[in-house]
């Protein structure tokens, strides 16, 4: 299976040690050791809001917000291409070009790129270009869930939904802004709508439930056109 992966950067800066790192380059790499051709784009974390904040007391631009989380996420990228070794290629990928013509070679991993344009718009980029069967979305949320659970006990997770419910949910409970785009990026989610690509949205906090998303016996939220598993 052809996997396209964005690991939040809230999973790998937790603590700020080396485990985090260490833990997902050893999931990785057992994607890999079973067949798997794997591509994963780290997000920013912490440290990527913490720094936009201070852009944000500054009146600093957008623009200028975008490209401080740009380089939060390459430092993750790096930190992560390091944990996996040879395994990984040592390059921070940018172009979906550059994926499609590595993806036989290594474990491949991204940052953001361009300002405007989250490392979840980045993920779906990079499964389009290498024809991705799923998208896997890992951070801290567990799934896609009819009302804030940190909030609300009742809440109820979606074992699946369409497309356009999980826009309807991101547009009414989420504000997207750099560094912070919810849920998920609505540029991203259309972009997959497009191309028919499936997302699974997983708690990361267990590095394997990653492997269990792309093998089955996760425990987190499948969208599709359809809104069925």
């Amino acid at each position: 299976m052809r996997v396209s992966i964005s690991l939040g950067g809230s999973l790998l800066t937790r603590n700020m040690g080396a485990k985090n790192y260490l833990a997902y380059a050893e999931a990785l790499r057992e994607l890999r050791s079973r067949g798997h051709k794997v591509v994963v784009v780290c997000g920013g974390g912490k440290p990527a809001r913490d720094y936009i904040g201070v852009a944000c007391a500054l009146d600093a631009s957008r623009d200028v917000q975008d490209r401080i989380g740009i380089l939060a996420t390459h430092l993750n990228a790096l930190l992560l291409i390091a944990a996996l070794g040879r395994d990984a290629d040592p390059r921070i990928h940018r172009r979906g070009g550059e994926v499609r013509r590595h993806l036989d070679d290594k474990i491949l991993v991204g940052g953001g790129h361009m300002p405007g344009s989250s490392t979840d718009y980045r993920t779906v980029l990079f499964g389009r270009a290498i024809g991705a069967d799923l998208i896997v979305n890992a951070t801290d949320y567990g799934g896609v869930f009819d009302k804030d659970p940190s909030r609300f006990q009742d809440a109820r997770k979606y074992d699946s939904l369409s497309y356009g419910l999980l826009e309807k949910i991101i547009r009414s409970r989420f504000k997207q802004v750099p560094g912070d785009y919810g849920l998920f990026d609505l540029k991203a989610l259309k972009l997959a709508e497009r191309h028919g690509m499936r997302i699974v949205f997983i708690d990361g906090s267990d590095p394997w439930e990653i492997v269990r998303a792309v093998e089955g016996g996760h425990g987190g939220t499948v969208v599709s056109e359809s809104g069925l598993v």
